[in-house]
């Protein structure tokens, strides 16, 4: 394999595979995520993250393509990234004083010379968070920094300040920064090793 390519536009994932020690050139997809109403969360991830690493292989003989998707789920209803500010404002008054579940979605292809898919990982991840109870002024206060506009559910919790909102997780803190490092590194390590050696360079 000639190289590890992250299908993803996000800073935070980039630095997540720094982080892992993987080494990668990024290569975004540009799909239309459509989130499909009929399907589970963990399945709409799955989907979408299979979609971005499929369109992303196309153009990536002998690599390993790597995608994922994010969103957050409350009360049955899925929160992606606001398309406005008043919108922002809406998710983080429906986050205040509640829980709720954020959701990733891992897919891994390794691509032949051939351009033939030699291997397909496929894996969600779900991590539950609570908010603190969050007034007018800090809901308005984070939506104008422009912060919120490119995440789901309108918050990051590696943000300066959109991590004070956080009470409390019970999960993988990193699947809520938008990858499961932990089941990702332990999936690919119990179930495909020759992968494994080749995403860590071991």
């Amino acid at each position: 394999m000639n190289a590890i390519i992250l299908a993803s536009a996000s800073p935070r994932r980039k630095q997540l595979f720094k982080m892992m020690g993987i080494s990668c050139t990024v290569d975004p997809s540009d799909i239309k995520e459509i989130i499909d109403p009929d399907l589970r969360p963990d399945e709409n991830v799955c989907r979408l993250a299979q979609q971005k690493s499929m369109d992303v292989a196309k153009r990536h003989m002998n690599n390993i393509v790597i995608a994922a998707d994010t969103i957050v789920v409350k009360d049955d209803s899925i929160l992606g990234k606001p398309s406005s500010p008043a919108e922002a404002s809406d998710m983080l008054r429906s986050l205040s004083g509640s829980h709720h579940w954020v959701f990733s979605g891992v897919s891994a292809l390794s691509v032949s010379a051939k351009g033939e898919i030699d291997m397909d990982i496929t894996f969600a991840e779900k991590t539950k968070v609570t908010f603190d109870t969050l007034d007018e002024s800090e809901i308005k206060q984070y939506v104008s920094s422009g912060s919120p506009m490119d995440k789901a559910g309108a918050y990051g919790i590696q943000d300066d300040y959109g991590s004070l909102f956080i009470k409390k997780i019970e999960g993988d803190y990193y699947n809520v920064v938008g990858f499961p490092v932990n089941r990702f590194y332990q999936t690919l390590k119990s179930d495909f090793p020759s992968m494994f050696k080749k995403v860590f360079n071991l």
